[in-house]
This record gives structure tokens, sequence and C-alpha cells, in this order.
């Protein structure tokens, strides 16, 4: 909502945390909460995997993360951080030696799970390759994965478990005099998760990367996370975020913004504010804002547009947006400019007509950023 003032009460004070570099990409600190994903290609197969890459980047995807298991996928993985844009991820699990391979690849960060890498020889030597080629590191813990001595110790994943699992590999990276990492505490329990996240953000300042870890199906994940990872930001907690899909990474990508953009933690593209329809419409909505929002996905400039069938709460909602159609009956509706009342449309020129004037505004929009970024240089 680009002509709105800021509201107090829409403040969202974020956890301090230091700052790190996974690549080009600053995560804690005051850097804008980065969004990740992770491919599901086969990273062996170059093509394929520099392709859905590209597909999440151009989706918005500041991060991605790709899957190393063995020699073959770090040897691929050189070819792929040549052809990404974005910085690169190696996950690394059970074999450390592909955490070093895939840092002498170029991986910008190495992804390690405590669970499962190994003594801590075995990780000071991923160290040592990660401070060699300039990777940061993520510390992943998994409440599915915890380490043995801590399962016989606690029972059962619990937070405690988690936080302390995170806290020892931390010991073991700053005992080494490494401190570019990042550390995440994820479970498919929407509580197991929030409540190891809460202990580990008073427990240290390093960058937290969030996620509900196998969060489930396009849907069923999209509710559990924005649930697990919209409480923890509203929280002011994480610095960077992957909702994790069974579904195309691309749909990951988005349903993170729209997270982030629902709480005002970070904008891109167009926010669409559509009501569910009923008997009062105008014209159909429903249909309507699906047209719009596929005419709109090369959009990335942060604006807002509401789209509402009856006068109940279109005018209303259309003061708050930067363009808006309210459906009026009689076959037309009343479009909204900055928050005010423009002009008269027929609903069947409606689509086109406000595909062009989101296009203008967002050139406006974007004319003037460009302009004051000029004018402070």
């Amino acid at each position: 909502m680009s002509h709105n003032p800021i509201r107090p009460w829409r403040n969202i004070d974020r956890r301090v945390s230091r700052q790190i570099m996974v690549g080009s990409v600053p995560v804690g600190g005051d850097a804008p909460i980065s969004v990740q994903t992770m491919t599901n290609t086969d990273t062996s197969d170059v093509a394929a995997t520099v392709a859905q890459i590209q597909a999440c980047t151009d989706a918005g995807a500041d991060i991605v993360r790709v899957s190393t298991p063995d020699e073959a996928s770090t040897k691929a993985l050189r070819e792929i951080v040549k052809e990404s844009t974005v910085p690169i991820v190696a996950d690394i699990h059970f074999h450390y030696k592909r955490a070093i391979e895939a840092a002498e690849a170029g991986a910008a960060c190495l992804r390690i799970n405590p669970g499962n890498i190994g003594d801590e020889k075995r990780v000071r030597e991923v160290i040592k390759a990660a401070r060699d080629h300039g990777c940061s590191i993520r510390i992943g813990v998994n409440a599915g994965s915890l380490e043995r001595d801590l399962l016989e110790k606690y029972g059962e994943p619990c937070p405690d478990a988690m936080v302390e699992s995170g806290l020892d590999h931390i010991r073991i990276l700053q005992d080494n005099d490494f401190h570019e990492f990042k550390i995440s505490v994820k479970a498919s329990d929407v509580f197991l998760a929030a409540a190891a996240y809460q202990s580990l953000a008073e427990a240290t300042d390093a960058p937290i990367h969030l996620g509900i870890t196998e969060a489930g199906t396009l849907n069923a994940g999209t509710v559990k996370s924005a649930i697990g990872l919209g409480n923890l930001l509203w929280m002011g907690i994480g610095d960077t975020i992957r909702v994790s899909l069974s579904a195309d990474p691309v749909e990951e990508v988005r349903v993170g913004y729209e997270i982030l953009k629902s709480l005002g933690l970070r904008h891109r593209g167009v926010n669409i504010i559509s009501c569910p329809s009923c008997a009062r419409q105008g014209f159909d909505v429903i249909k309507t804002v699906e047209k719009l929002e596929q005419r709109l996905e090369h959009i990335k400039t942060p604006m807002s547009l509401s789209i509402i069938g009856c006068v109940v709460n279109g005018p209303g909602e259309a003061l708050m947006t930067d363009v808006g159609f309210t459906g009026g009956g009689a076959g037309s509706g009343m479009v909204y400019l900055a928050g005010k009342q423009s002009h008269k449309l027929s609903n069947d020129q409606m689509i086109d007509h406000i595909v062009e004037q989101v296009e203008k505004k967002a050139a406006e929009l974007d004319a003037a950023t460009d302009a004051s970024i000029q004018a402070a240089e």
C-alpha cells in the first residue's frame, strides 16, 4: 500500500542479530528477510536444475538450496553456480566430504545437519573448507534427525533437545573462530518448532533461518507454514525463511512472499485484496481475480490492488490501495486511483483497464524510486 502512512500498531520489532553474507545476500541485522527455496531436480542434471533455479529466481527467490548427496552432484554444482544469478546453498547430509567438494565448487553456503554430519573432527574439516572458499554455514537442526545422545537424554525430540544440539554446534564453529553462520531448528510440528525457535532466539545472536519442515501439500502446507512462520515473524524472530511444500519450488517462493507481505515485512509485486464474493457481487469476482493474478505476474513493483464485488466494503478497501475496482451493479463499477474515486467503468472492460492502470502506477512508483536514488547519490 504505497500511499499509506506507517501506523505504529503495524510495527514489528525484529530481534537483533548479527549479519552474515550468503554470497551477495545479507542475512540478519537490518537486512530484508530473504526468501529461500530448494530444487527438487536431480542435481547432476545441470540443465534441469538451472532451469528450476531460474524459475524460482523469477518468482523472487533470493537464495536457492541444492541437494548434493553424491560426487556427481558436487561436480555438477560447479556449473550450476556459474549459471545461477542467486547464491546457491549446498545441502549436506551424512557425507562431510560432499560439503568440502561443494565449497570447492563455489557454493555460497553449506547447510549441515548436526545429527548426521559426523564427529567434531569432520565438522572442523568442513569449517576449514568453508573458510578457505568464502562460504557461510547453516546449522540445520531437525527434530527428525537429532543426535542419539540427545534423544537418550530427553527421551524424544523436544525444544530443549533441539536448541542444545544447535548450541553445541555453534560452540564448535566459534571454537574454530568461524562466525559466518546462521541456524535453524525445524520440526514438522508447529508447536515444537515455534517453542524451539523462541528458545533459540533468546540463546544466540546468530541469524535465524525459519522453516516448518515437511509442512505438506500446497494447501495444507501453506496454512501450516503461515501459522508457524507467521507467529514467529510477528514476534520479530527470523532473518530468512523457507516454506517447505510438496509442490513446485516456485510455489514455496510465492507463499513465502505472501506470508511476509501479510505482515508488512517484505513487499514484491501486486498485493491483491479481494472479497470472497456473494450474491451482492456486481461481477464474477473469483474469475476476475484469477485472470488479474495471471495478467499481473510480470509486475515486481510493490503495490496494492483491491477488487471488491459490491459497495458494502469496496469503497473502504479502495481508500487504502493504489488501484481499486468496486462493483456497482447494472454492469459497471467504480475505479479508484490512489484511494480516490476516479471514473466509472463497464465490467466487460474492467480486466484490460485495471491491468493498464496497474502498469501505469508501477511505472510511476519505479520512476519515483529511481529519482530518489539519484538524489541521494
